[in-house]
């Protein structure tokens, strides 16, 4: 914040998270905002109800993303609480099993263990660009396991959004046209 003040930069911050604003996940993560000029800046402040983890998995999934039954019974026996709604379990580096109906935020370099849904498979690719918020006609591309690092990396799409939404509104810009530049008629600098 320092070094942004310094480059003549009039910044805010807050930590948003991916649940307030819809998501079945809890990914909390810093955003910054910086103008060249003092501007009036509202935080977007949503609590849009979570929706639904089953509302985002797929309903047939291939034997490959299911964990083997090792796995399974191990994490069984250090979680035997079952749920009646769709969970992930979620395994932390000292082995303590968690179990939520929202997902606990993707990782980049997580092991295909660490989050399971209902404590028996791995996310599919889609499912984890659901749970970022994009939209279904994203085109999937390359491997699982570069959709997994690229998910893993991403913001969630809704908050991003609505960031960007209230940068404009800063401007007082009545009409939101935008595309994925983050600079307009080289002024407007969104730092997230």
């Amino acid at each position: 914040m320092e070094t942004l003040k310094e480059l003549g930069y009039h910044t805010t911050y807050k930590v948003l998270n991916a649940i307030d604003f819809g998501l079945p996940q809890k990914r909390e993560r810093v955003f910054i905002v910086g103008f060249r000029q003092p501007l009036f800046f509202n935080w977007p402040y949503k609590k849009i109800p979570m929706k639904p983890l089953h509302d985002i998995l797929e309903k047939n999934v291939p034997k490959q993303y299911y964990a083997s039954e090792h796995i399974r019974q191990k994490r069984l026996t250090k979680h035997q609480k079952l749920s009646k709604t769709t969970t992930i379990w979620h395994e932390n580096k000292a082995g303590h099993i968690s179990v939520y109906p929202f997902s606990c935020a993707l990782r980049a370099g997580a092991s295909y263990n660490y989050l399971l849904v209902n404590g028996e498979r791995r996310l599919t690719s889609r499912e984890m660009l659901r749970l970022q918020g994009f939209p279904e006609n994203f085109k999937i591309i390359c491997s699982y396991t570069q959709t997994r690092k690229q998910a893993g990396n991403s913001l969630p799409v809704p908050v991003a959004q609505a960031v960007i939404e209230q940068v404009f509104k800063a401007y007082d810009w009545t009409q939101i046209t935008y595309n994925s530049e983050l600079v307009v008629n080289g002024q407007l600098r969104l730092f997230l």
